[in-house]
């Protein structure tokens, strides 16, 4: 057995290697196996894994698999064993006919990694075949004229073996007049003469039957016998001779039938019968030939459709014979011209379900391309569409690769129909087409991408529970479990912020919830970060940031700072009876916890002991007389103001003001109305003298006091920052300024102090700190336009 092996490369993973090894490989001699014809089916004809030199089971990890040229099944591969077994008894003359070596092409395919191994199997010819004669009997006519020594052409015999196995020697039967010489052509075929030794005698013999016997060169020979009759004719001294011995003349392989093919013509000098010359066909190389010859006119014609991948040529050899019985001889050598009648092959050997995204140069496909015409006809290209990122590399003799040019990215295409385009140089071309699905399979190359970097959601305070405050949304472009988002809360950057007592965020659909009832007036806005991840390996995530604000509601009620509503005796203003019409009595001093319109404050007089006498400001509480004072007007008065929100619905709180008319601001305090009231029924007189000494004393001093301690408090505040001094005793004074802002259209600054030693324990403010008459008698503050402190813990 003749084997000729290959160093098998070393197992590579990367493709590109892989394949400047198939080419290397591609240059290198093919492994050549031999064995006879007629082998049963199943015989061992080599271990194909020892002479590749893999190892024991390589071949079944590495799907090898056997390529034949026209995709007939001629071998088998055991995996197990890496033999290589003869899948059906293999006939040579079936397979190649006459073609000698008799050489059976086929490829050793390994997957993973791709790799090529060339190989071939010769089969021997075995005598297997007895040489025949295609006539039972020749017929000869010989003149008596001829003289020893003339040659007699006989028909050989067919023998389908070859080489020492077809036909070597003939022989005739024992007889005085002829033997047989056996003599060579130019193509190594025998051929017999019949050579006369003896001249005949018609008279004395006029037939000849005689037996010729074709011998091959088997162990043990076969013979194949014919009858050869001769009949001795008058005399007949000239021949026909051919004008050529060779014509040599062409035909294309898709002639129609009756096509001719060539005539051919031949002369006789005798004259009458012996002249007149019949045309046949004497011999051909096949045993049954696609022409027929008109006797007459010698003109060869087609008789049967011409195949050029079947038989390329035909040597057919033309007798003449004229009326006496000589003949002569010609060959016709006709060659059939190719013409481009076949159509490419493309034979998938390997194909991937899928190709993963972002993969360098990956194999899709592998892929043999044939076409049995000739030339030109049978030279092949390939292509594909040249949109596609793919490319087309040869790879070994008629093998291509299909590899990814570049990554894929699925996001951008998830499928590519790649058109394999085969066609040939031929003219026309013809071209065959084969499609091919490839599908990118999803790699986890994207983030989750919300549809807002920020998201602004806006809640009302004093909501439900669980209530439902807007949604988040995140979309991913992969697929799959790479496309699944989950939400969640992230830490928040502060971390004072109780952000899980304030939301929960729903994992599949990123909506978000209120956990409990929200304080517009203890939280205004927070801030939540979201972040959205997918279910790839290794996991994405990106993240957006959620501003939530609470929006207001009108849940608080207008509180009065001044007058102080603390439950004790009320606060008295003191109104001289010369002041005019627009006299600033006193100020209604509120503050509304909540926002917006909801803390803007209206001021309404409800109730008053004279009506028409005071008014107060609708926009900043203050309290006002409407008209000029007269002696008939009483002493005492109490007002009722109403102060309300602009909410909806509207809040509101009242305050109680009482205002007592002086004649100028040396009378004497008065108590409280109800107090005096029991005083006077005591002792009147004595009540209104007493009352009237202690007013006009304690003035004077607490005036004087009030002067020299804010000048004091203003130094050393200006200087330190320091509140009021008061004696010790008493309780620390305030500065309360109240701002234009808000309800109020001024500023305002009064001064606050609680005295530890009055009998009622009164909160005071001194409105003006020196009291200051215009010539009209109209009261003017002092140092007004300040800012309000909230130094008594309200909002």
């Amino acid at each position: 057995m003749e084997t000729a092996l290959t160093k098998t490369p070393q197992k590579r993973q990367v493709i590109f290697l892989a394949i400047l090894l198939l080419l290397w490989e591609a240059g290198s001699d093919a492994i050549r196996y031999s064995m006879p014809e007629e082998t049963e089916s199943g015989s061992f004809v080599a271990n194909l894994a020892k002479d590749l030199g893999l190892r024991v089971g390589e071949l079944a990890t590495r799907g090898a698999r056997i390529h034949y040229k026209g995709n007939r099944q001629l071998l088998q591969l055991d995996m197990e064993t890496g033999n290589l077994l003869l899948y059906e008894k293999l006939d040579r003359e079936v397979l190649c006919a006459a073609t000698d070596p008799c050489i059976l092409y086929f490829q050793l395919l390994l997957e993973n990694p791709v790799q090529f191994f060339q190989a071939d199997l010769q089969l021997t010819d075995i005598n297997d075949h007895s040489p025949e004669f295609l006539d039972k009997e020749m017929l000869l006519k010989i003149p008596e004229s001829v003289q020893p020594g003339t040659i007699f052409p006989l028909k050989i015999a067919q023998d389908l073996d070859i080489g020492i196995n077809t036909v070597q020697n003939y022989t005739i039967s024992s007889n005085s007049h002829f033997h047989v010489v056996t003599r060579n052509r130019g193509d190594g075929r025998k051929y017999p003469e019949l050579l006369l030794d003896k001249a005949l005698d018609r008279e004395e013999q006029s037939e000849l039957r005689l037996t010729l016997t074709a011998l091959d060169g088997g162990a043990p020979p076969r013979s194949g016998t014919t009858a050869v009759r001769i009949e001795v004719v008058d005399i007949n001294d000239n021949a026909p001779e051919f004008l050529q011995s060779l014509y040599e003349v062409q035909i294309l392989e898709n002639s129609p039938l009756n096509s001719l093919v060539v005539a051919v013509s031949a002369q006789d000098l005798d004259e009458g019968a012996y002249g007149n010359v019949v045309y046949t066909l004497f011999q051909g190389d096949e045993v049954t030939q696609p022409f027929v010859i008109d006797e007459i006119t010698g003109e060869i014609r087609l008789t049967k459709a011409l195949d050029f991948e079947a038989t390329r040529h035909y040597n057919v050899e033309i007798a003449g014979t004229d009326g006496g019985g000589l003949s002569g001889k010609c060959t016709v050598a006709i060659e059939v011209v190719d013409v481009n009648d076949n159509a490419p092959e493309l034979t998938m050997s390997t194909l991937a379900s899928s190709t993963p995204e972002n993969s360098p140069e990956t194999v899709v496909a592998v892929f043999s391309v044939s076409d049995p015409d000739s030339g030109d006809n049978g030279r092949m290209v390939c292509s594909i569409q040249n949109d596609l990122p793919f490319l087309l590399k040869p790879t070994f003799k008629n093998f291509y690769t299909l590899v990814t040019e570049r990554p894929l990215d699925r996001e951008s295409q998830a499928e590519y129909n790649i058109t394999i385009t085969v066609s040939d140089l031929g003219t026309p071309r013809l071209q065959t087409q084969h499609t091919i699905t490839v599908t990118v399979s999803d790699v986890n190359d994207n983030a989750p991408a919300f549809s807002q970097t920020t998201y602004t959601l806006r809640v009302r305070e004093n909501n439900s529970p669980a209530l439902h405050i807007g949604t988040v949304s995140a979309t991913d472009r992969d697929a799959g479990a790479n496309a699944q988002v989950t939400y969640s809360l992230l830490p928040p950057r502060d971390p004072q912020l109780p952000l899980a007592s304030l939301v929960s965020i729903n994992a599949d659909n990123g909506q978000l919830f209120a956990l409990r009832s929200l304080d517009y007036e203890a939280l205004q806005a927070f801030e939540v970060r979201v972040g959205a991840a997918d279910r790839g390996s290794p996991a994405l995530s990106s993240q957006a940031l959620v501003r939530v604000l609470v929006l207001d509601d009108n849940d608080n009620a207008p509180f009065v700072l001044y007058p102080l509503q603390n439950g004790s005796a009320p606060c008295t203003e003191l109104v001289p009876r010369a002041a005019e019409a627009g006299y600033l009595v006193t100020k209604v001093v509120a503050v509304d916890g909540d926002s917006g319109q909801n803390a803007w404050l209206s001021f309404q007089l409800l109730k008053a002991t004279e009506p028409g006498l005071f008014g107060v400001w609708a926009h900043n509480g203050e309290v006002r007389t409407a008209r000029l004072l007269s002696e008939r007007d009483a002493v005492r008065h109490r007002l009722l103001v109403l102060v309300k929100d602009n909410g909806e619905p509207p809040l509101s709180a009242s305050v109680t003001l009482h205002v007592l008319l002086v004649d100028g601001f040396s009378q004497p305090y008065l108590p409280l109305p109800d107090v005096a009231a029991a005083e006077a029924r005591a002792d009147p007189l004595t009540v209104y003298l007493v009352i009237a000494l202690a007013s006009v004393s304690s003035l004077f001093l607490c005036s004087a006091l009030a002067f020299v301690a804010v000048r004091l408090c203003r130094r050393s505040g200006a200087a330190s920052g320091g509140g009021c001094a008061v004696p010790e005793g008493h309780f620390p004074g305030h500065l309360v300024d109240v701002s234009g802002a808000g309800t109020l259209s001024q500023s305002y600054q009064y001064e606050v102090c609680l005295t530890g030693g009055s009998g009622t324990s009164e909160f005071k403010f001194l409105k003006p700190v020196i009291p200051k008459f215009s010539p009209h008698g109209a009261g003017e503050e002092i140092e007004e336009s300040t800012t309000f402190r909230n130094s008594f813990g309200f909002n």
